[in-house]
């Protein structure tokens, strides 16, 4: 999901007031008036309805009639985190796996730690959120996602603002899960990646589930370079291919492929790699993820996990019962198997997500997608947990240096969120 820039005005003020959870604040959103919109550029990636190849949608724009559109966005999207208890997983049985440890790079003991047995994984288990960069996902260069600095951040530094910014997910959003973005400069930069690696190792420590997933570079929508690709993805699984809390996300959106090319490419992927289990391997949609029943059906990815995107961006649907048809479509049979690894909404501009739709069409978007994911027993990674300035970022960062903490933007969407999975 790409910067909407400044926050449109326009919507009912959230309710709540203030109020504090676990030592974060969470607020209650600002009260807006008026119908101003704001308008937000996207960059790099392609959605629209159905996510044609090559377009740019924009980041969306609210106003009076809440404007809002379906099914796509600019430049990186959302994803929101399932349903399972911290450090358990589904067995093929359909029992819960609880217990045991799990260190950096090392395996759980006994049963499994994070959730990855089962014939389909654990999707249902992600009660996650995208941790994002402040400049979009997609970049040419290394990724810093919000509160941290390439430029001056060790690995030490690193493992202390993410023990810290994961402790507000853990506390003041019951998130379970993150899901963060890679490219290949972050990986091939070897001082950059040993940095990097402390979000993972910190996520592991809390026991929280880690996505790691591939953004290409704007503009392209396809992998530019096949041996970069793979050798930045054979650093990561060197890393992280024996821990059972680490999944790869092989491709995020590849609106470039057709849905036949994209899976014949995550298969290729699975041979490079087969030592690394299904059902820790998340395939995206077709196109900017909008659909996973080809993937589905294909025998070659049984057992992977599914991942597909919704958004309101642009669109004036405020019929709930539409929304809930498109998401329903769009994963078919195969919600046991689906993480919807990104959907958003604006936090920062007092919409009421908990009232009335009143002609506002994110408010429908959101009541009927996180219905409709409970209801399906799907996973979810909201859109962002955290990315400093974006609209939809359910939190706020505080603090400085390593002295951060997350204050909550709206208690109204937070509630959604969490009753998405199951709370």
């Amino acid at each position: 999901m790409t910067n909407g820039g400044s926050n449109a005005t326009g919507g009912s003020s959230v309710t709540g007031g203030t109020m504090a959870i676990g030592g974060f604040v969470a607020t209650g959103g600002t009260t807006a008036s008026g119908g101003t919109t704001a308008a937000g550029g996207a960059t790099g990636g392609a959605t629209a309805n159905g996510g044609t190849a090559g377009n740019t949608a924009t980041r969306g724009t609210a106003g009076g009639a809440g404007i809002v559109a379906i099914g796509g966005k600019s430049g990186g999207n959302t994803a929101t985190g399932g349903n399972s208890a911290t450090g358990g997983s589904k067995t093929t049985g359909g029992s819960t796996a609880t217990g045991g440890t799990s260190g950096s790079g090392g395996t759980s003991g006994g049963t499994t730690t994070g959730g990855t047995s089962g014939a389909v994984g654990d999707a249902a288990s992600f009660h996650c959120v995208n941790w994002a960069d402040p400049g979009d996902n997609f970049q040419a260069g290394v990724l810093q996602p919000s509160g941290l600095s390439s430029s001056s951040d060790t690995y030490s530094t690193v493992l202390a603002k993410a023990n810290a910014i994961l402790s507000g997910f853990q506390t003041a959003l019951s998130a379970n899960s993150i899901r963060i973005p890679i490219n290949e400069p972050t990986v091939t930069n070897t001082a950059w990646w040993t940095a990097y690696k402390g979000i993972i190792d910190a996520a592991i420590s809390k026991n929280m589930k880690v996505i790691v997933a591939y953004w290409y570079k704007p503009g392209v929508g396809t992998v530019p370079d096949m041996n970069a690709f793979y050798a930045m993805w054979q650093a990561v699984v060197d890393a992280y291919g024996s821990n059972n809390l680490v999944y790869f996300d092989v491709i995020n959106e590849p609106s470039g492929y057709s849905p036949t090319a994209f899976i014949n490419l995550v298969v290729a992927w699975m041979a490079k790699f087969p030592g690394v289990p299904h059902n820790r391997i998340l395939v995206a949609g077709n196109y900017n993820d909008t659909d996973v029943n080809t993937q589905g059906a294909d025998s070659r990815l049984a057992g992977c996990i599914l991942n597909i995107h919704i958004y309101a961006i642009g669109s004036t649907d405020t019929n709930p019962a539409n929304w809930t048809t498109k998401l329903k479509n769009a994963v078919g049979p195969y919600a046991n198997r689906t993480v919807v690894s990104e959907y958003g909404a604006p936090m920062t501009s007092g919409y009421d997500y908990s009232g009335a739709v009143n002609g506002t069409a994110f408010i429908a978007y959101m009541q009927a997608v996180t219905s409709q994911i409970r209801t399906s027993g799907m996973g979810s990674c909201y859109w962002p947990g955290l990315r400093n300035g974006d609209w939809y970022s359910i939190t706020t960062l505080k603090g400085t240096g390593s002295n951060l903490s997350l204050s909550v933007n709206s208690t109204s969407g937070l509630a959604l969120i969490k009753s998405a999975w199951g709370m």
